[in-house]
């Protein structure tokens, strides 16, 4: 499974463009209504089949990543409080591209959404996966305006080999500052016991990351991990929750 992420990393020579080189001023008080209102401008940029077809950018860009049925086109949706932004296939694991997706009021871009393909899925073909989770690898080690990586987990199930794969994958970038969050999805499926033991277990196992229980059926950890991004995607927002 380890050659899955083996990639030879690839360069970027392109110089990255500024979407936004005039932001209009963040808000200086935060509050989940803020964050959330600035999620629910996310609009499609472009979409990807191979990293180079990627725009170079210079605002900050975070990556979305999981194991194929983890929840993560579920999450996407009800952050930005859109019914199809991110699309869910009916066949998990079919979805082969990189989408992005501008985030920015007033039809400006200060951030960008990454939703990256699911990986894992056993009715995929060996080679695609393998080709997948190359390009996923050289993404987010190479992608040079990468600010922050949600990583989605069903805690039912907790993390797989590949999800800790992707983690030894980013753990340098982490260590040097990216910005890193386990997500655990359909949280709604647990007890709360069982809630408190799998974000416990979680918090010793994301090195360091930010770990946050998440239910989109009852909008548990919605207004956390939306404040989250909003920090993480703009300079100087330094109020927490």
């Amino acid at each position: 499974m380890r050659q899955f992420f083996a990639a030879y990393l690839m360069t970027i020579h392109s110089s990255p463009v500024d979407i936004n080189p005039n932001p209009a001023a963040t808000p200086t008080t935060l509050t989940p209504v803020v964050a959330l209102g600035w999620l629910h401008t996310a609009r499609f940029l472009t979409s990807a089949p191979q990293l180079h077809f990627l725009p170079p950018l210079s605002v900050p860009e975070i990556a979305f990543v999981g194991r194929s049925n983890a929840g993560k086109s579920t999450c996407i949706n009800t952050l930005t409080q859109q019914k199809q932004l991110a699309f869910a296939s009916k066949k998990p694991g079919r979805t082969q591209h990189i989408n992005l997706f501008s985030v920015g009021k007033q039809g400006l871009t200060d951030a960008v959404l990454a939703d990256l393909p699911g990986y894992g899925y056993a009715a995929v073909p060996r080679q695609d996966k393998i080709r997948w989770q190359q390009v996923m690898a050289n993404y987010l080690v190479t992608r040079e305006n990468l600010k922050a990586i949600v990583l989605m987990c069903d805690p039912r199930h907790g993390l797989t080999e590949l999800d800790e794969i992707l983690l030894e994958v980013v753990r340098p970038r982490v260590e040097a500052g990216l910005k890193f969050l386990v997500v655990l999805t359909k949280a709604d499926k647990l007890t709360r016991s069982e809630q408190t033991k799998a974000l416990s277990i979680m918090k010793l196992q994301a090195g360091g990351g930010e770990v946050r229980l998440f239910s989109a059926t009852k909008r548990q950890g919605v207004d956390e991990v939306a404040t989250l991004l909003w920090q993480w995607a703009h300079a100087g927002a330094t109020e927490t929750i």
